[in-house]
C-alpha cells in the first residue's frame, strides 16, 4: 500500500472535514430521508430520492477521506533536505520561454489551493520539479506543452 505524504496541517484538515461529514452532514441527510419517508409513497417522492442520492455522495466522500487518512505519512518538515525540491518546498522559478517568474508550493492532499499556487505533489509540474536544485532547468511536459523552468529559489516554509 503506497503512503500519501502530507503535513500535519493537511492531515488535521482532512480529519476535520471527515468529522464534519460524519457528525453534521450525514445526520442532516438521515433526517431528510426520514421526513421524506413519512410522506408516504416513495416511488414518486423526489425529496426522498434526492436525499438518498446525497447520502450516497457523502458516503463516497467519507470513504475517500478515510482511505487517504489511513495511508497518510506525516512529513516532518525539519527533516527535509535543503537546497533540493522536495515535498513541502516552495519553489520560485523563471519560465525560460516567456521570461516570467512564478512560484509553487508543493503540498499533499487537503492542502492544495491552486489560487494560491499550492499544488499537489502528484501534479505534472511538481513531479517535474522534484529533485532539482537552484540553477537547474526542469523540462516538464504539461497538458499545455513543454515548459522549461529555471529554478531560482527553494525554501521549506
Amino acid at each position: 500500500m503506497d503512503r500519501i505524504p502530507m503535513t500535519r496541517e493537511g492531515y488535521e484538515k482532512l480529519r476535520a472535514e471527515l468529522e464534519h461529514l460524519e457528525k453534521v452532514r450525514m445526520p442532516e441527510v438521515r433526517e431528510r430521508i426520514a421526513a421524506a419517508r413519512a410522506l408516504g409513497d416513495l416511488r414518486e417522492n423526489a425529496d426522498y430520492h434526492a436525499a438518498r442520492e446525497l447520502q450516497g455522495i457523502l458516503q463516497a466522500k467519507i470513504d475517500e477521506l478515510r482511505y487517504k487518512l489511513s495511508r497518510a505519512d506525516i512529513v516532518d518538515k525539519s527533516n527535509l533536505p535543503e537546497g533540493e525540491v522536495v515535498f513541502g518546498a516552495r519553489v520560485r522559478f523563471r519560465n525560460l520561454d516567456t521570461g516570467e517568474e512564478d512560484f509553487v508550493h508543493i503540498v499533499g492532499p487537503g492542502e492544495e489551493d491552486y489560487d494560491n499556487n499550492k499544488i499537489l505533489f502528484t501534479s505534472p509540474l511538481a513531479r517535474g520539479l522534484m529533485g532539482k536544485k537552484v540553477g537547474d532547468v526542469a523540462e516538464i511536459h504539461v497538458p499545455a506543452g513543454l515548459r522549461r523552468l529555471e529554478i531560482l529559489e527553494i525554501t521549506i516554509p
